[in-house]
């Protein structure tokens, strides 16, 4: 097949040096989002604590019960905003890691298909008479391989943007349910 062990050699290790560059990638995204969502939560719980801290105040500062619950309907529709405000947060962070992993994941997988159509094309320039057979069927598995992650993406990205419209629509059905809430308490 290989001329040489060496090229064996430098092809194994050209090929787990791309894995490992691969991984690398991968991992440096995930922490990036990891450290985008520790930041979102933190700054969410901050404010909430504060928030939470002066409606206290406010609530217990009430002259009667109809203040009281006045002043209680009025943060309502604040309080639904921010949730609605964090999910969305949420999901663009969500949403923007998983493009990243999916682009660094196709980008890896052209980068080693490429290298296996070169190796296929070495290994049958090397191929004794006869193997036209094995060599077809090879190549046909490869290209069946290929197939095979194309109709995974494609079913990867439909499932993300199915996803993303559910999200979207709750949001819009909780908006409306707060702004409803909030106009019937008035």
């Amino acid at each position: 097949m290989f001329t040489t062990p060496e090229q064996f050699i430098a092809a194994t290790k050209s090929s787990l040096e791309a894995q490992f560059a691969s991984l690398t990638a991968l991992n440096k995204k995930a922490f990036e989002g990891l450290e985008q969502l520790v930041a979102l939560n933190v700054s969410a719980a901050k404010a909430s604590i504060e928030e939470g801290t002066a409606a206290a105040k406010q609530l217990v500062n009430a002259k009667d019960p109809k203040e009281f619950f006045s002043l209680t309907a009025a943060q309502a529709q604040p309080s639904a905003e921010k949730a609605l405000a964090y999910g969305r947060h949420l999901a663009s962070i969500t949403s923007a890691t998983q493009a990243e992993f999916t682009k660094a994941v196709e980008a890896h997988i052209a980068e080693t298909n490429t290298k296996v159509v070169a190796l296929i094309d070495e290994v049958t320039k090397n191929a004794p008479a006869g193997s036209e057979q094995a060599v077809t069927a090879l190549k046909a598995v490869v290209g069946n391989i290929n197939a095979g992650y194309e109709q995974l993406s494609k079913t990867s990205k439909q499932a993300v943007q199915t996803l993303e419209d559910n999200l979207a629509k709750a949001t819009q059905q909780f908006t409306q349910a707060a702004e409803k809430t909030t106009r019937s308490k008035k």
